[in-house]
């Protein structure tokens, strides 16, 4: 193939969404859910090889992902209230998730607070099961990604490097109505969170990250990240700026800052060796080991155990 042939831009999709016997299957939707599945894969390997039950990531992810999607979308829409509402404006489109629009901060948040429930529910602790799910948060946001290709949104300043996005002139906004290619930030992105869940596996394996360090650690990797591509785009910045930065980098600069403290005194209160929690559960055994000690006792520990026998005590454990 010629020089000649080859475009000197990345094309946009023709369409993302197809429609299956009159049922629709919008793109968007399916980046959310391969990142979902890919985040639950891997964070249960990772779980499992920190000593928890297999199968435990995906029962939470059943209370953490619900959570987390209403508050993505709670985010994007305070943080851009004035897309849905005010004069001329469709309020109901707050609701059309979509067509795009979840904060990844409102993800973070909301997705936090139904772990944590669920967490209390099944006797967990929260920091390793966080640990154990901050790389595949990071291949979550990078499959996710590119679900604003498929909706050509949240793209870059104009550009005419060789991999400018290419976006129909429906999608520029206004301003940019002359220019046709874009920073493709979803692809930037998509790659930092790439290289960033390397460097977390990395230094977790290196470093046995836990008490909330390797979750600290991949809080400061995405910011950083997230920080230099935001100052790219271009959507929405006439409201979206605080003291000439927009939201998101401010969002990405507080939280990174409170990352890297958080990171440096959890590893002055447990230095090497001891880095990591000696259990993942709350009672310091899994829960289906004190429900069998708990139901001896139960049943006839008083009277049924042989002369000379005594159970083993162990702390009360109940099941929520």
């Amino acid at each position: 193939m010629t020089a000649a042939l080859i475009p000197a831009f990345l094309p946009s999709p023709g369409q993302g969404v197809w429609h299956v016997a009159g049922f629709p299957i919008r793109a968007y939707a399916l980046c959310i859910i391969l990142g979902v599945v890919a985040a639950v894969w891997l964070g249960e390997k990772r779980w499992v090889e920190r000593g928890g039950r297999s199968g435990q990531v995906g029962d939470v992810a059943l209370w953490a992902v619900p959570a987390g999607l209403i508050g993505a979308r709670l985010y994007h829409v305070i943080t851009d209230h004035d897309l849905y509402f005010g004069e001329g404006k469709r309020a109901i489109g707050a609701l059309e998730i979509w067509h795009g629009g979840l904060g990844i901060w409102g993800a973070i948040a909301g997705g936090a607070v139904g772990a944590l429930f669920a967490c209390r529910h099944y006797g967990i602790k929260m920091l390793p099961l966080m640990d154990a799910l901050a790389p595949g948060l990071l291949l979550a946001q990078a499959i996710g990604r590119w679900g604003n290709y498929f909706n050509q949104e949240l793209f870059g300043r104009p550009t005419t490097l060789p991999w400018g996005l290419e976006i129909d002139a429906q999608h520029r906004p206004a301003g940019y109505e002359d220019h046709a290619t874009f920073h493709p930030t979803f692809l930037y992105e998509c790659l930092w969170n790439l290289g960033a869940m390397g460097v977390v596996l990395y230094l977790d394996r290196k470093l046995r990250l836990g008490f909330g360090r390797c979750f600290a650690l991949y809080v400061m990797a995405y910011c950083l990240g997230r920080g230099w591509i935001e100052y790219l785009r271009i959507d929405n910045v006439e409201y979206n700026d605080v003291l000439g930065l927009r939201l998101n980098v401010w969002t990405s600069i507080v939280l990174g800052t409170g990352a890297l403290v958080y990171f440096v005194v959890a590893g002055r209160r447990h230095p090497a060796p001891h880095t990591r929690e000696d259990s993942v559960f709350v009672d310091g055994r899994a829960p289906e080991v004190a429900e069998q000690v708990g139901s001896r006792a139960e049943t006839g520990a008083d009277a049924g155990e042989p002369a000379g026998e005594s159970p083993t005590p162990h702390p009360s454990h109940e099941t929520e």
